[in-house]
């Protein structure tokens, strides 16, 4: 499947805009991508291992979050999984994905 990287994250993927992985659900395909690039971990995950808040998944044109599966939703290798930060204005604080 592949995944396509939001431009602020291209950084830690060696300015890569898609990735492929091989993956069974989204939840495989997100540890797969933090896997080969272990500098996204920090600003995909929590420390706890959640999905940051600020941090869309969407499984082709569908929101994760609102999947009845959520990230355990299966996936195939036609797949595209794409990350979309949220961008918030008006606030001297920003996102540590943003503020890269």
């Amino acid at each position: 499947m592949q995944i396509h990287i939001p431009t602020p994250l291209r950084a830690f993927t060696d300015k890569q805009a898609t990735v492929s992985v091989e993956a069974a659900t989204v939840t495989d395909a997100l540890t797969a991508l933090t896997t080969a690039f272990p500098a996204m971990q920090q600003h995909l995950f929590t420390p706890e291992g959640k999905l940051r808040s600020f941090v869309n998944v969407y499984l082709n044109d569908e929101d994760v979050r609102y999947l009845p599966a959520g990230e355990a939703t299966a996936t195939t290798a036609n797949d595209e999984l794409t990350i979309i930060p949220s961008i918030a204005g008006g606030s001297a604080f920003c996102c540590p994905c943003c503020c890269l």
